[in-house]
């Protein structure tokens, strides 16, 4: 039986989005995504509408209707993490060791990664100083554990998620996740839309975020303003 939802309202079916789209804020291309499940979802009622239809008929569009609702409920719930972020700006900032953070959140996710067979290794090539931030500390933990989640869900099963980090002189931070991408997943799948969650809450933090793709291998990096040893000692 033939789809009443057009292809253009599915959305793409791979995580490769377009340069130009790409290129938009997190918040816009959630936005941009939603208005395709809606499109979708008006199309399925105004055809069931338009003229009799067999029960059978009925039930495959009212099953693609479901379909497009759990879309739009999953990019709601995502529109919703990106302001509840923007809400958090003013939480007090605190002098924090990224390495520590990042060991706390890794141990978070060690049952996770064991499931999928996926080894998570963590290198601070800072030398002897450690990599120091300035920021609120929930906001941070909450953008990193999403990042760290949404990486380890699209690693491939057997291989291994990398994270670096290191200090750009004068003052400055970056941190980079590398994995290797397993089985192709719809570019607003639930941990597509958590890298777009946490590539905000970066940006919304002062951070910039970069994302490159060469063939399986996926590469995020973040870079951050950074403290200096005598800032943290004054």
């Amino acid at each position: 039986m033939s789809s009443i939802i057009p292809d253009e309202a599915r959305g793409p079916q791979n995580a490769a989005l377009p340069p130009k789209m790409a290129a938009r804020s997190p918040l816009a291309q959630l936005l941009h995504a939603l208005n395709q499940p809606l499109t979708g979802l008006q199309c399925s009622m105004e055809v069931a509408l338009a003229s009799p239809r067999t029960p059978e008929q009925y039930v495959h569009g009212l099953r693609e209707g479901l379909e497009l609702t759990a879309r739009m409920r999953a990019l709601v719930g995502a529109i919703r993490e990106v302001a509840d972020a923007e809400e958090e700006k003013d939480e007090e900032a605190r002098t924090i060791e990224l390495e520590s953070l990042l060991r706390g959140v890794v141990d978070d996710l060690k049952p996770v990664a064991e499931v999928k067979s996926i080894r998570i290794t963590l290198d601070c090539v800072a030398g002897s100083s450690p990599v120091v931030l300035r920021t609120g500390r929930r906001r941070l933990v909450t953008v990193v554990f999403r990042l760290l989640e949404s990486a380890l869900s699209l690693t491939a099963r057997g291989s291994t998620l990398r994270i670096e980090t290191g200090v750009a002189p004068p003052a400055g931070v970056w941190m980079r996740i590398r994995w290797h991408g397993g089985v192709a997943s719809s570019a607003f799948s639930r941990p597509e839309l958590g890298l777009l969650v946490a590539q905000a809450g970066f940006e919304g933090a002062g951070a910039e975020w970069e994302r490159e793709r060469t063939e399986n291998l996926e590469t995020v990096t973040v870079r951050l303003p950074g403290v200096s040893a005598s800032s943290r000692n004054s």
